[in-house]
C-alpha cells in the first residue's frame, strides 16, 4: 500500500447482516456479508438474537475483509461504521467494535447514515448517476424519495407515514401463508400470476408521502371473506394473489415517483434498498423510465440489501471532507437522513 492511499475498513450491523468492506482510493475491493438464518423460524428478525449473532460474526467478517484485500490493519486510514438507523442492539455491536479498533490504531472514525449509504451504493460501480437525481429508497424499514444534489447533499422529499413497502410485502406474504422472509417469495409467485386478477385499494397521501398500512388490512379482510366461501382460495389462487398485491404496491411507489420527478424537474432516477431487488418493481420502473425518457440506475443485487460496500462508499466521500467523529460516538436507532 502506498503512503498516500486512502484505505478504509467499513462495518455494517444495522439489522441482521454482519458485513465488512475495504475501500481504497474510492474503489471497493470486497464486500463480505454474514447472514443470519436464526430468525427464519420466528417469522421476523428478533433483535436480541440479531445482536448476539453480530458479536459472533463481526471479527471473522472483518478478518476476511482485511485478508482478502491483502491489507493489514496498520495500512488503514480510517474506520467507518453504520451509526443508524437500525436496531439499537445490532448497531451497538458494530459501533462499539469500530470505536475500539479506531482508538487502538489511533485512526479517524467515520459515522455513516445507513440510508445515505443505500443511495451511494450507485457509486460503487459504473454507470454512476449524474447530479441531481431522485432516488427511490425502498427497504423493510424505510420508503423514501430522496433528492440527491451531491454525494453528501441529500434531502428526503417524501416518505412513508407508517409501514415501509418492504414491511407491506412481508406482512401480506405472511397473510398468504408464505414463510419469512415472504417478500422474495411473493415476487417469485407473482411472475406466474395475473397482476390484474384482483383489485386492491391504492392509498393516496398528501404531497409525496406514502402509506402502506392500508393494503395489509385490505388484503386481510379480502382473504377472510374469500376463505369463508372457499377454504382453498389462497392455494388455488396464490400466483394471482401475489401478482395482484405486488402490482398494487409497485403502482403506489411509481405514482409518487412520477410526481417527484416532475416537481423537482430532473430526468435521472435511481432505486436503492432491499426492495429494489424486486423483479416486478424493476420491470415496471424500467418501462416507466423508457416512456418518460428518464435515465434509470439500478444497483447490482449484492448492493441492494444491507452491506458494508455502500458504507465504505459513503465513508470515502466523508473522508475526503475530513468529516470525522469522536470516539464517544453513540448509535441512533432512528437517525434521520
Amino acid at each position: 500500500m502506498g503512503t498516500t492511499d486512502i484505505s478504509i475498513l467499513a462495518i455494517e450491523s444495522s439489522c441482521d447482516e454482519t458485513s465488512a468492506s475495504i475501500i481504497v482510493n474510492g474503489k471497493v475491493l470486497n464486500n463480505i456479508v454474514a447472514t443470519q438464518s436464526v430468525h427464519e423460524k420466528y417469522g421476523g428478525v428478533v433483535p436480541e438474537l440479531a445482536s448476539r449473532a453480530h458479536q459472533e460474526n463481526l471479527i471473522p467478517v472483518v478478518h476476511e475483509a482485511l485478508s482478502g484485500a491483502g491489507i493489514s490493519k496498520n495500512d488503514l486510514s480510517a474506520i467507518a461504521v453504520t451509526r443508524g438507523p437500525g436496531l439499537m442492539g445490532s448497531l451497538l455491536v458494530g459501533v462499539s467494535f469500530a470505536k475500539a479498533l479506531a482508538k487502538t490504531l489511533n485512526l479517524p472514525l467515520i459515522d455513516v447514515n445507513h440510508m445515505q449509504a443505500h443511495v451511494l451504493a450507485h457509486f460503487i460501480e459504473e454507470p454512476r448517476p449524474n447530479f441531481p437525481f431522485i432516488c427511490l429508497t425502498v427497504s423493510g424499514g424505510h420508503t423514501q424519495l430522496v433528492w440527491v444534489r451531491d454525494h453528501l447533499d441529500m434531502e428526503v422529499i417524501g416518505e412513508t407515514q407508517d409501514d415501509a413497502v418492504g414491511e407491506a410485502f412481508d406482512k401480506t406474504a405472511k397473510l398468504l401463508g408464505l414463510p419469512y422472509p415472504g417478500g422474495p417469495l411473493l415476487d417469485r409467485y407473482a411472475k406466474q400470476g395475473n397482476p390484474k386478477a384482483f383489485a386492491f385499494p391504492i392509498t393516496r397521501m398528501p404531497g409525496l408521502n406514502y402509506s402502506f398500512s392500508g393494503i395489509k388490512t385490505a388484503v386481510l379482510y379480502f382473504l377472510r371473506d374469500r376463505l369463508e366461501e372457499n377454504p382453498n382460495f389462497i392455494t388455488e389462487n396464490l400466483p394471482d394473489l401475489c401478482a395482484s398485491i405486488q402490482h398494487t404496491l409497485v403502482e403506489m411507489l411509481l405514482i409518487k415517483l412520477k410526481e417527484a420527478m416532475k416537481q423537482v424537474g430532473v430526468t435521472e432516477v435511481a432505486i436503492a434498498g432491499g426492495v429494489s431487488a424486486n423483479s416486478g418493481l424493476r420491470s415496471a420502473l424500467a418501462d416507466l423510465a423508457q416512456r418518460k425518457g428518464w435515465k434509470l440506475y439500478v444497483p447490482e443485487f449484492e448492493y441492494c440489501t444491507d452491506n458494508a460496500a455502500m458504507i465504505a462508499m459513503a465513508a470515502h466521500y466523508k473522508y475526503l471532507r475530513k468529516d470525522f467523529v469522536g470516539y464517544d460516538l453513540v448509535p441512533l436507532a432512528k437517525l434521520k437522513l
